[in-house]
């Protein structure tokens, strides 16, 4: 039996109307999720510190690729606001490291568990075959990620 290919209009289509979908569904979360004041990119800095401990305002902004004085903004708001502490770096006394506080791990901790919570609801929502169809399509998107 042969296999029908899909157009490279449907797949342009396709393509827009998935990256609108993901937009959507990142712009939703995000507000359910929403906590206090956090701007997206001080959100960013706290994933980053979650998954590196203690870093550097430099190496933070090259995982955001952002400019330092922009991280040091940032740095300075989430340690005012007691999300985040500092240090001297143990080999080079030049430099500053940054680490979570409790609270901000807390913070961190808590979104995490909205958006799961969120998504989980929504995702009952829907009947038995859509389930299964969203977990299905699951392993694609995953794919598409990695590139």
């Amino acid at each position: 039996m042969k296999t029908a290919r899909t157009s490279k209009g449907s797949l342009e289509t396709a393509a827009t109307e998935l990256s609108l979908a993901i937009s959507q569904l990142r712009r939703r979360v995000r507000a359910e999720t929403a906590s206090q004041s956090l701007n997206l990119s001080q959100l960013g800095t706290i994933v980053r510190l979650e998954q590196r401990v203690w870093a550097t305002t430099a190496e933070l902004a090259r995982a955001e690729s952002m400019k330092p004085q922009s991280m040091g903004t940032i740095l300075k708001t989430l340690e005012e606001a007691g999300l985040v502490q500092r240090r001297a770096h143990p080999t080079d006394g030049r430099q500053i490291q940054f680490a979570l506080t409790k609270v901000g791990l807390d913070l961190r901790r808590q979104r995490t568990q909205a958006k799961s919570g969120w998504l989980l609801e929504a995702m009952s929502r829907l009947d038995e075959s859509e389930q299964r169809k969203l977990i299905d399509a699951i392993p694609l998107i995953k794919r598409l990620g990695d590139g």
